[in-house]
């Protein structure tokens, strides 16, 4: 999923950055099978590799008691479908200008396909 959801975003940040003010936030995680083991310097130069308008923070928790505030919020706005967690790597929420979450996906949605619902918030 890494490469084809990177490659997506990058593609919409080409596309809608400017012109729109498309902002794609990065939040890496290791707890998905441990997936994300490194840290966050090595993190950002794989991202980078991408592209370099991604804005990435740095890793934290998204699920538990130690679970991010920011995470929290986004799980109370917009629950999941089979819980109050996040279930994998690159499930995505889409935020409008006011900052407030107004849809999630799940991992497995393409970014492409949330293009789509950027129309509505713009």
């Amino acid at each position: 999923m890494t490469k084809k959801n990177y490659d997506q975003l990058a593609k919409l940040h080409d596309k809608y950055a400017e012109s729109n003010g498309l902002r794609i936030l990065l939040f890496p995680c290791n707890q998905f099978g441990g997936q994300e083991p490194n840290d966050n310097a090595t993190i950002k130069q794989f991202m980078l590799s991408y592209s370099k308008g991604f804005e990435m923070f740095s890793k934290i928790n998204v699920n538990g008691s130690d679970a991010h505030p920011l995470f929290n919020y986004l799980k109370a706005k917009q629950k999941g479908t089979f819980g109050d967690f996040i279930k994998w790597n690159f499930s995505k929420f889409l935020i409008n200008k006011e900052g407030i979450p107004v849809k999630r996906y799940a991992p497995n949605v393409d970014p492409d396909t949330v293009e789509k619902d950027f129309k509505n918030y713009w």
